[in-house]
């Protein structure tokens, strides 16, 4: 897989000592003080997990970040950003990160609201006149419900559209043909096209382009250096991760077919609000210490509390997820989250997934806690490595999560 590079931050007391480091162990940030912490095991614990899945050949680079009060206990990266001949993986890796950019727009309409300048029952339409919807509902429906995917819509209306290449402002006015399958409010179905109305609300609250809005607001305060939007950001860097795939296998025997090289999916671009960041892990942990509240200078309590707040239950999500998530109780959608009851514990969280790439961010604000997880190949096992890090953080019988004895991998399709 070529030359991997490693980088480990762990706050705290040495997680080996000195002569038990093997050559790739992180190195200390201060003297061995004595028997490593429950929080170190755990970090441990997960790093091991991760080397062992990377040598399973699943994947292809993969990049992970701990935070804990307020502070990176863990950002190591594995693996390479090109199959053949790649250079390895860096923090400062960008990668794609999809539906996690929902997160984005939901905190700018949140600071919006905050500032008296929007209304999140403010209708859709005020910010998008071709959106149409069977029977006229397209006057009823807010941005709230909007951005907690409360459209009456089929879930995923439409991405087939973009994904041929059709422009959303065409696709907006088709869904007058589309059979809802509730009235606009009473149901979750989840949306990328239509969820990008956000960022149009957005620029016109501010008249400002969405993503320079996100760049002024967001990643400059928060010293997210590498984060970007749109496909020329992503591959003008000097450091990216390509995206993989491999052939589906002719038998449940067959070995896993070698990864190769795709090119970058572009159509999800053009709805920045729904899919458009990049980010690399090393800002993405500096996005998660927002979304925890450790940067209140950024995003305060009142614009957390207004986002991470649940609108709607996500009956659908709970049985999807169950299947990685086995402690996973029920499941709602905020503005732009996933809540989650895990474990008895309050969970937010959101799965990003386009072609080549997959992406997952949780996080428990009663604890001060998260992961998050950056791969440019979508893995079976790669949806399993917040999981652990739930369980093991909140002290649950411990499981093979990557399901390690197992060669198999795969994905779902679309952003999540």
């Amino acid at each position: 897989m070529g030359k991997w590079l490693v980088s480990l931050i762990l706050s705290g007391v040495a997680c080996l000592t000195p002569g038990a480091a093997a050559d790739n162990a992180p190195t200390p940030l201060t003297p061995f003080l004595g028997p490593v912490s429950l929080e170190e095991s755990q970090l441990q614990k997960i790093d091991q997990t991760l080397e062992r899945a990377m040598a399973t050949g699943d994947f292809v680079g993969l990049a992970v970040a701990v935070v804990r009060d307020g502070e990176t206990k863990f950002l190591k990266t594995y693996g390479v950003t090109e199959i053949d001949g790649g250079a390895a993986v860096t923090p400062n890796t960008l990668f794609r990160i999809a539906s996690l950019s929902k997160g984005f727009a939901s905190s700018l309409a949140g600071l919006a609201v905050e500032e008296g300048k929007l209304s999140l029952d403010a209708p859709a339409i005020d910010f998008a006149p071709d959106l149409k919807l069977a029977g006229g509902a397209e006057k009823a429906l807010t941005l709230a419900e909007l951005l907690s995917h409360r459209t009456g819509l089929p879930p995923n209306a439409y991405d087939n559209l973009l994904e041929a290449g059709i422009a959303p402002a065409k696709i907006l006015p088709r869904y007058r043909k589309v059979k809802p399958i509730c009235r606009v409010g009473d149901c979750y179905a989840y949306q990328n096209v239509v969820y990008d109305i956000a960022g149009l609300a957005l620029a016109e609250t501010y008249h400002e382009p969405y993503a320079e809005l996100v760049e002024t607001r967001l990643f400059a305060p928060l010293g997210m250096k590498t984060a970007s939007i749109g496909f020329d950001a992503l591959t003008a860097s000097a450091d990216w991760a390509r995206p993989h795939k491999r052939d589906r296998r002719k038998s449940e025997d067959a070995a896993p077919n070698p990864w190769h090289e795709i090119e970058v999916k572009k159509p999800y671009y053009d709805i920045p609000a729904a899919g458009g960041v990049n980010a690399s892990i090393s800002d993405m942990a500096q996005w998660l210490k927002a979304q925890l509240g450790d940067r209140p200078d950024v995003l305060d309590a009142t614009v957390l509390d207004l986002i991470h707040a649940p609108q709607v239950p996500t009956r659908s999500e709970t049985r999807r997820m169950r299947r990685v998530m086995e402690n996973l109780n029920a499941s709602q959608y905020g503005l732009g989250w996933r809540v989650y009851d895990y474990g008895g514990k309050t969970v937010i969280a959101h799965g990003g997934s386009v072609d080549g790439y997959g992406a997952q961010i949780a996080f428990i604000p009663e604890l001060d806690a998260g992961i998050v997880v950056l791969a440019n190949a979508r893995t079976k096992r790669m949806w399993s490595i917040a999981p652990m890090f739930l369980d093991l953080t909140l002290g649950l019988p411990q499981k093979d999560w990557l399901a390690l004895e197992e060669t198999t991998g795969g994905g779902a399709a679309g952003l999540q």
